[in-house]
């Protein structure tokens, strides 16, 4: 429908389909590579982290990168560990991408339209889960959204949760069916993320939580919880408190899987910090 060189078939290869990105991406193009799931993108982190992310400044300036790398990312439901990973931590440490992770359908478009647009190298995460289990309204017409502004996915005062991906459902889900007012942030970008947004429902409720599905130690939580620590810090009613996977591979029996995930703990952390 497009064109032998619109829509380009490629082998298994992702070290060299991420290679051939960045090639057209430095000589003018707008590629968007697309991986089956993050968990293979692996082979191509050469070709992400030391070309895409750095070629700007190692170029002098000389060389923009305007690529969107896309993929699925997370869990999908007992696929174990080799093909359920979270990445979106791994890539938000590198310096010279931009990470965003859409929620619902209509940010996905926005969000991957901006991305287009955008001169950087922009690592796209959509989750397997959020594929086939949200639907949502989506316009005709083109549109983008601001890259680097959190959304606001309910408004409350008792407690902030701050989230992103398949967290935002599992907040709404657990505050909806237990009344609770909570101010639930949805990050949509990870790298650079909402510090504005983030430090108002702050100053709001007090009490933070912040949710991921990815495991907890070195995960983006750590990384808020601590920038909350040292700039926010007047505002807290109780410690911040995160929640994510556990520090193990991702099982493949339904029963261990689901409880690994961070949402079979959610409940235990947010009644926790509403005592204080």
């Amino acid at each position: 429908e497009f064109g032998p060189k619109r829509v380009i078939d490629t082998p298994i290869a992702e070290l060299g389909f991420a290679g051939i990105g960045v090639g057209a991406a430095m000589n003018g193009l707008r590629p968007i590579v697309e991986f089956m799931t993050w968990n293979f993108a692996i082979l191509a982190a050469d070709q992400i982290i030391n070309s895409a992310a750095k070629m700007l400044q190692m170029s002098g300036g000389q060389f923009n990168v305007p690529i969107v790398f896309r993929g699925g990312n997370g869990q999908a439901g007992q696929l174990a560990a080799t093909h359920s990973q979270s990445f979106e931590a791994f890539y938000a440490h590198v310096p010279g991408l931009k990470v965003l992770t859409p929620s619902n359908p209509y940010d996905a478009k926005g969000l991957l339209a901006a991305s287009i647009d955008d001169p950087n190298p922009v690592m796209f995460f959509e989750h397997k889960k959020l594929y086939r289990s949200v639907k949502g309204l989506v316009p005709d017409n083109y549109y983008t959204l601001p890259i680097g502004k959190a959304a606001h996915a309910a408004f409350g005062h008792d407690i902030s949760i701050i989230t992103y991906g398949w967290g935002v459902h599992w907040a709404l889900d657990y505050c909806t069916a237990h009344t609770i007012s909570a101010d639930i942030i949805d990050l949509r970008t990870l790298l650079p993320w909402d510090k504005e947004t983030v430090e108002a429902s702050v100053k709001m409720t007090g009490k933070v939580l912040v949710l991921h599905e990815d495991t907890l130690t070195g995960g983006i939580g750590a990384e808020i919880a601590a920038w909350i620590a040292e700039n926010c810090f007047q505002y807290l009613d109780a410690p911040v408190k995160r929640v994510g996977g556990l520090d193990t591979p991702v099982p493949l029996a339904l029963n261990l899987e689901e409880d690994f995930l961070a949402s079979a703990r959610l409940g235990d952390a947010i009644e926790d910090l509403l005592s204080y």
